[in-house]
């Protein structure tokens, strides 16, 4: 037997070390490496505003993984749904965990898709104040009015509704101001500094 062979370091398998943009996250001080309810809530959200802003939502995310080489992490579009079902709001709400690492993963193409929104999400939003100062109901304006029925029909078909944190939702206006506010978080993503700053409120209270 050749030992200097079989001692090769060609023979051993070399650790996959996580993709590097994920550097750009901080590891939040929380036991266990597992993210809290509230985080996964709110990437769950986040990301189902960008669906109802981009038709094709879900295969624009599966491209963003391809691009920004975290296919290692979210592997396909199974694998996508599983990490988004950890969300217990959702109707097909699985027990499982969602790691720090695929919660970066999830964060980084949020924000990457969220920049290359910036313009509609600012045209959006400023439309949306425009007609909330002169009082002007929002299906008065047929860009914002489409992105707020997308929305709705996103958010009833895939969340529970006995869940306790969704009976507060039931109505159409309590939707639209959700829908909303998750605009004004995307474009703080694409701010200065912006995917740090989101991840970070992601664990406001929840870090020991």
């Amino acid at each position: 037997m050749n030992v200097s062979a079989s001692l090769s370091p060609y023979n051993s398998p070399i650790p996959q070390s996580p993709p590097m943009i994920l550097d750009t996250l901080p590891d939040p001080a929380i036991e266990g490496q597992v993210c809290p309810r509230k985080t996964r809530v709110q990437i769950d959200l986040i990301l189902l505003a960008i669906e109802a802003l981009e038709l094709g939502g879900s295969e624009a995310i599966l491209s963003f993984a391809q691009e920004l080489e975290l296919k290692g992490i979210i592997k396909d579009r199974v694998n996508l749904w599983r990490m988004r079902s950890t969300n217990p709001l959702r109707r097909a709400h699985n027990r499982r965990s969602l790691t720090i690492m695929e919660a970066k993963a999830l964060v980084v193409i949020a924000c990457y898709l969220a920049r290359r929104l910036t313009v509609v999400i600012r045209q959006l939003l400023m439309i949306y104040q425009q007609l909330d100062e002169k009082q002007i109901p929002l299906e008065q304006n047929l860009r914002l009015s489409n992105y707020l029925e997308r929305f709705r029909a996103h958010f009833k078909s895939r969340m529970n509704p006995r869940r306790s944190g969704i009976m507060a939702l039931t109505s159409d206006e309590k939707l639209d101001e959700l829908a909303i506010d998750l605009l004004g978080k995307l474009l703080f993503c694409t701010g200065t500094a912006g995917m740090q700053r989101f991840w970070i409120s992601l664990f406001d209270g929840e870090v020991e």
